[in-house]
């Protein structure tokens, strides 16, 4: 299969077509592939089949701990399988909020030994078979395993997969044949109909009306093709058409409504869909309303002309912005989401610091006018300024109403604006510029809307800057229990890395330490204490200085162990913790190592071959005061590299323990020989790769030089 037009031809053009040959194979409705772009924490889509751009909007960014089912099948590396709506409301209640339609999913990782590179999305009608097929599995297993191959290659080459700005969209796997003879009886046919009859995209534009159909909605087959007839249509422009197409698209079962066409005209439109948009069958009724008529009257009634994707839309970014962190996290997720689902062509979001408006994002500005909203001054007047200092939002629905209100106001290639305050409880946090390429009338409806955007923004914001400020406290707070620096020992080269999990403001309980006995000996010491909270690093704190404590004086490691474990079951703190103890013999280039439930060192032999250090278990330190631990004798010939870490290295849901551990040890057999510095970085580096980290990090690595 050939790539389609426009696709990047270095892994892009190949990744969609195995999308369109994954979804022909198990007849599938809808598809998509979202990549992790190295060094994110949010999946992306990169291709999807079966269902339009703006249907896809709320996914354009999904964070990692998202509980949707891409991202669960990507951090327990499993095929997530669902039969239907009830159980998505269940067990993913946000895809539920935004898609209350009956279909069947699956969801699937794309992994290679060590690396996360994202997942796959397949949608079935409800009338697929309550499970997957062996064919079906075996085709999914398959494409992610090829995907995954594709983008290991493609980064080996040094030529990594772009991740769009845009996800590419497939056209449909099965298109009508275009014979010309076929294409001039077919309109005959449609036109002799005494019934209307018209087609949508998979956009929901419309593609064809015949004459009956564009009479009986009293518009002309001009006004109609190219746009989305609830977008046109002011007595459809309300949330029961557009929630009819989005329903049609995704169960891809036939539906219908009925709607009254001013002044008393009634027409029903049944909708038949299928995997290249929708064909829709119009005749006039003079049935009486029925409940679902009157749920559009109520709609209509209470939402104006707000379109179901955009009220999808907030509800989505509602649910999306609960569960961003920091203000970084809170503005992102609200740009990913406004100008694909609200309408704009352009986004402006700017928080107040100091008296200025700082630009912490944006989407669809050149880099020239970006550089306008650069700390602007409440005081400077621009329209931006004056809603933060007034809290009363300002709409232009023309260029000429910007100017009349503001005459110093620049051309920017927009037709008009909305700029929204960002406040909360009175108090000003930013503000919001929309701006749309046509003149856009700005209804009552879609300002309140467009307010409660705003709104829930603010409040995001607000949340999320006190995360930002307990985070900061909480990472100086175990940077001070940390080491500040390491002691300069002859005859050892030491790189250490400390790294906090993703989310969450509490402090984690790893340490590491190493500790000068003599000129020629050190003891290196490793640990975690259970919990990530104040109590977690105090006691972290303790178990470090009782460890140098004794390590100091020569006291051997099994002994050192013993100790401190005496002295945790002393503190009754309730929690345990896991400790490994390497005392350094470089005179006679050995290691004695003991571990009090730690996940096992590794080494690294001078001629690459790296061995798992595996020692007799210990209890952890802290529930058994009379717990006795052994030493065992390792090899550490100059050139050695000692490997001590945390388990939030190897630990993560879905993976066992030993396979990660055995994994990292041939990451490190096939690291080229380089700094301690840059082979901890890689450590990390593959680490972030291999999967969605929620527990704290520490890493030690210890070589041997050729003489003290």
């Amino acid at each position: 299969m050939h790539p389609p037009e426009g696709a990047t031809d270095h892994g892009g053009g190949l990744l969609d077509a195995l999308l369109a040959n994954l979804v022909r194979d198990t007849g599938a409705s809808v598809g998509a592939v979202f990549l992790l772009p190295p060094g994110e924490r949010a999946l992306r889509p990169v291709v999807a089949s079966g269902l339009s751009r703006q249907v896809l909007a709320p996914w354009n960014r999904v964070p990692v701990d998202a509980e949707i089912p891409v991202t669960d099948a990507v951090r327990r590396r499993r095929l997530v399988w669902l039969t239907g709506q009830e159980e998505m409301a269940r067990r993913y209640p946000r895809v539920g909020f935004v898609l209350p339609y009956d279909f069947m999913l699956a969801a699937a990782p794309i992994t290679g030994d060590t690396t996360v590179w994202g997942g796959i999305v397949l949608l079935w009608p409800v009338w697929h078979p309550p499970q997957l097929s062996a064919a079906e599995q075996e085709a999914i297993t398959a494409c992610c395993r090829r995907a995954a191959e594709l983008l290991q290659q493609a980064a080996d080459s040094g030529r990594p997969l772009e991740i769009p700005h845009e996800p590419r969209l497939l056209p449909a796997l099965h298109p009508h044949t275009a014979d010309p003879a076929r294409a001039m009886a077919a309109l005959g046919f449609a036109e002799r109909l005494p019934v209307g009859c018209c087609a949508l995209d998979l956009d929901g534009r419309l593609t064809f009306i015949n004459s009956a159909g564009a009479e009986l909605i009293g518009s002309s087959a001009a006004s109609l093709l190219g746009k989305r007839p609830w977008e046109v249509l002011p007595w459809l422009y309300h949330p029961v058409f557009e929630d009819r197409y989005r329903e049609a698209m995704f169960s891809r079962q036939p539906t219908a409504f009925t709607a009254e066409r001013p002044p008393d005209s009634r027409l029903s439109f049944q909708l038949y869909p299928d995997d290249s948009g929708i064909s829709i069958h119009i005749t006039p009724t003079a049935k009486e309303p029925t409940a679902t008529d009157d749920v559009g009257a109520a709609a209509l009634s209470t939402a104006g002309p707000v379109g179901a994707t955009a009220l999808y839309h907030l509800t989505y970014l509602a649910t999306a912005l609960a569960e961003a962190f920091g203000v970084q996290d809170v503005v992102e997720t609200a740009a990913d989401q406004i100008v694909p689902g609200f309408g704009p062509k352009a986004m402006a979001l700017q928080i107040l610091e100091e008296g200025r408006l700082q630009l912490t994002s944006h989407r669809g500005y050149s880099p020239e006018l970006v550089a306008r909203f650069g700390g602007t001054p409440l005081h400077s007047g621009t329209p931006a300024a004056r809603v933060v200092t007034t809290g009363v939002a300002s709409f232009f629905a023309t260029f000429a109403d910007l100017k009349r209100a503001y005459p110093q106001a620049h051309e920017d290639d927009m037709a008009s604006w909305a700029f929204l305050p960002l406040t909360v409880s009175g108090s000003p946090v930013g503000s919001l510029i929309l701006a749309y390429d046509e003149p856009h009338p700005f209804p009552p409806a879609e300002r309140a809307l467009l307010m409660s955007l705003a709104g829930l923004i603010a409040q995001a914001v607000d949340r999320a800057r006190l995360y930002d400020a307990k985070h900061a406290l909480a990472h100086a707070l175990q940077t001070g229990l940390l080491p500040h620096a390491l002691p300069r020992l002859s005859g050892l080269e030491v790189a250490a890395r400390y790294q906090p999990a993703d989310h969450g403001v509490d402090i984690g309980g790893d340490f590491y330490d190493l500790i000068r006995c003599t000129p020629t000996t050190a003891v290196a010491a490793i640990g975690d204490v259970q919990g990530h909270n104040t109590t977690a690093a105090a006691l972290m704190g303790q178990v470090r200085t009782a460890v140098h404590g004794h390590a100091a004086v020569g006291t051997s490691p099994h002994e050192v162990l013993a100790r401190t474990n005496r002295l945790l079951t002393d503190l009754d703190p309730g929690l345990f913790a896991s400790c490994l103890i390497a005392h350094l013999d470089l005179t006679n280039h050995r290691a004695l190592l003991a571990t009090a439930g730690h996940p096992p060192a590794l080494l690294r032999h001078p001629d690459g071959r790296t061995d798992i250090v595996h020692l007799p278990p210990g209890l952890l330190l802290g529930i058994d005061p009379d717990a006795g631990y052994s030493t065992t004798e390792a090899p550490l010939p100059p050139g050695a590299v000692l490997v001590l870490y945390t388990d939030g290295l190897v630990e993560w849901p879905g993976c066992d323990i030993d396979d990660a551990i055995s994994a990292l040890a041939r990451h490190l057999e096939a690291a080229e020989p380089e700094s301690l510095e840059a082979l901890a970085d890689g450590i990390l580096r593959q680490a972030e790769r291999s999967a969605p980290r929620h527990d704290d990090i520490a890493l030690l690595l210890i070589r041997a030089a050729d003489g003290p």
